[in-house]
């Protein structure tokens, strides 16, 4: 997993500063490229985690159509619980979710989908009707089609806004949070 809460940390827009030192290290970058095309290996990136592998689509197989993440439509940062509605993937952490309405938090100043994508989503953010919200507060960034992630074409690297990590009992840690995500997954 590549989570988020790295922002602060980050230059030159959210994910760029690591996913630009990979892709102009031919070391690092040959590295994550064997990694990415290992057919035994799979990552969930969340939020800066999201946005730094969307810098690096070059490459991971199967991942041409990604989209970059742009400011919110807000100008804010966007801090709330809202909901998606699982698209029909092909990702390893979604399977035989599609059509699952849950609700998930966001955190992020850019997270916005600029562009129309239509392959490989994850999920949408959706009223309380169900329906793909495109205007804000229910779509909290302004994406299009309210999109909230995308997985590559083979299902194995999903990336994504919301914060499914975050849905855990208060008491739990970050650990137990990602384990019952995965959990749920299966």
């Amino acid at each position: 997993m590549v989570p988020g809460g790295f922002s602060y940390g980050d230059v030159l827009g959210a994910g760029s500063g690591m996913s630009n030192t990979i892709m102009h290290n031919a070391k690092l970058k040959k590295i994550f490229k064997n990694f990415f095309e290992n057919e035994d290996k799979f990552v969930l990136g969340v939020c800066n985690g999201c946005q730094f592998l969307s810098g690096l689509k070059d490459i991971i197989p199967g991942a041409s159509n990604w989209p970059k993440f742009e400011k919110n439509l807000s100008n804010q940062y966007e801090c709330r619980l809202v909901q998606i509605k699982i698209a029909e993937s092909r990702s390893i952490f979604f399977k035989d979710m599609q059509n699952s309405v849950i609700p998930i938090m966001v955190s992020h100043g850019e997270g916005r989908v600029g562009v129309n994508v239509n392959e490989n989503v994850i999920g949408n953010y959706v009223d309380s009707s169900h329906n793909i919200a495109e205007k804000y507060p229910l779509n909290p960034n302004g994406s299009k089609n309210g999109i909230a992630g995308v997985c590559n074409e083979d299902g194995r690297i999903t990336i994504m806004m919301p914060h499914p990590e975050r849905m855990a009992d208060k008491t739990c840690s970050n650990e137990d949070g990602l384990a019952l995500f995965l959990s749920l997954m299966n």
